[in-house]
């Protein structure tokens, strides 16, 4: 028969108790350990970061647009109709290369016809009033001075006779009446030649102010002539300069009608062009007229200089004008895209890093510098000064020599250390 043994069954318990007692310790323990144990270091990839070395030297500030050449406006030549006329014909297509001469459409004008007829006969009138006015008034010249000619005649004869009758009165030959009398027709002959004299020489400034109003009327019509003339001239649309026909906002065709003034025409020098840069307005503050650039084509590199800078803003930049100072490269056309960097000014012996993926100017940026094993890098607070377009000052937090990481490091904003692998 079996024994009670209770005394085993209170060990058994007690046991358990404590193996139990064990287990909640050391799991606890385990649990604290764990939560005593710093987080694990990312790693990255060392081939996809983009590092770079602190340097001391010069820098250079610039700025950077992306933008297209443009005409230059001396270079382009818009021609508009003169008059209200209908296309009969285009001769030339957008594109084409054009002479001065070189005739790119033809247009029809009716009434302009009618009006250079009507200013022909016109001239025509003007030009035989003139004559016949001419002649008349030198007929009327040619008889005041048959007048003047008898009457100086007459005067010399007088006063020839009144110096004969003088001496023969002294004399005694002749009487006194007698001498007054011829004295006094020599005295009323010299009257009528100085009147007469007078006479012509009025007459011959009135036919002179005649004349000239006459040929007032005369100019006048030939003028209207030669416009009209000129007008019917430009109906045949000549290039004007030698370059590129260029497409119109509103392109012509046969039987269009256009209004006088409207451009039908517009030729491009494609030697001529500028850089038109789009620069940020929080980067254009620095630039001014003169300064030295760089114009990439993506086909040759060309120099340039700042020539003009928009005061407007537009969707967040201002337009910056180059003019270009060397030969373009082949392919250069308007309105071909192209990269400008704009050189601001020369910063002496500063420290100066790669600019990073972000960052701006004149702030506190943090920064990656790798450690000098090279295994790990850290962050670190950087204060930068100016800024360029690829380059960015430092003030302090680094040294030179140091290597930092450029890349876009925000998904590591949460740790201070990582791994370089």
């Amino acid at each position: 028969m079996d024994i009670a043994r209770p005394d085993l069954r209170k060990k058994r318990l007690r046991r358990q108790i404590v193996v139990l007692a064990v287990v909640a310790l050391g799991v606890t323990a385990a649990a604290w350990a764990v939560m005593r144990l710093k987080p694990a270091v990312p790693s990255i990839d060392a081939s996809t970061v983009w590092p770079d070395t602190v340097k001391r030297g010069d820098m250079i500030r610039q700025v950077h647009g992306l933008g297209s050449l443009v005409p230059r406006e001396e270079s382009i030549e818009l021609i508009p109709a003169q008059t209200d006329a209908t296309v009969v014909r285009i001769l030339v297509l957008p594109g084409t290369m054009v002479k001065p001469d070189t005739v790119l459409m033809e247009l029809s004008d009716p009434q302009l016809q009618q009006q250079l007829v009507s200013a022909r006969l016109a001239l025509d009138g003007a030009l035989a009033d003139y004559k016949s006015l001419q002649a008349t008034l030198q007929s009327t010249i040619m008889d005041k001075k048959s007048t003047a000619a008898q009457v100086n005649a007459q005067f010399s004869q007088a006063e020839l006779q009144a110096n004969i009758d003088k001496q023969r009165y002294q004399l005694g030959e002749i009487s006194g009446l007698q001498y007054e009398q011829s004295k006094n027709n020599a005295d009323q002959l010299t009257t009528q030649h100085s009147i007469s004299v007078e006479q012509l020489d009025v007459n011959q400034k009135a036919v002179q102010v005649q004349l000239q109003s006459q040929q007032t009327k005369v100019d006048s019509a030939r003028a209207l002539l030669d416009l009209y003339q000129k007008q019917e001239d430009e109906l045949h649309v000549k290039a004007g300069i030698s370059g590129v026909v260029a497409s119109l906002p509103v392109p012509m065709a046969v039987g269009m009608h256009v209004t006088a003034g409207t451009s039908v025409a517009e030729v491009i020098d494609p030697h001529q062009l500028k850089a038109a840069l789009q620069i940020a307005e929080t980067q254009a503050h620095d630039i001014l007229i003169g300064q030295q650039a760089e114009i990439d084509t993506h086909n040759g590199i060309v120099p340039g200089h700042v020539s003009r800078i928009d005061p407007s803003v537009l969707n967040g930049t201002r337009t910056v004008d180059v003019t270009l100072d060397g030969p373009l490269p082949a392919g250069a056309v308007p309105q071909l895209s192209v990269d400008g960097t704009i050189d601001l000014e020369r910063l002496h012996d500063v420290l100066y890093v790669g600019r990073p993926a972000f960052g701006n100017e004149d702030s506190t940026i943090s920064l990656f510098k790798e450690d000098p094993n090279g295994k790990t890098a850290t962050r670190v607070q950087v204060k930068v000064g100016r800024a360029s377009v690829t380059q960015i000052q430092i003030l302090s937090g680094l040294n030179e020599g140091d290597r930092v990481i450029l890349s876009d490091m925000s998904r590591y904003d949460a740790t201070d250390k990582v791994r370089l692998d």
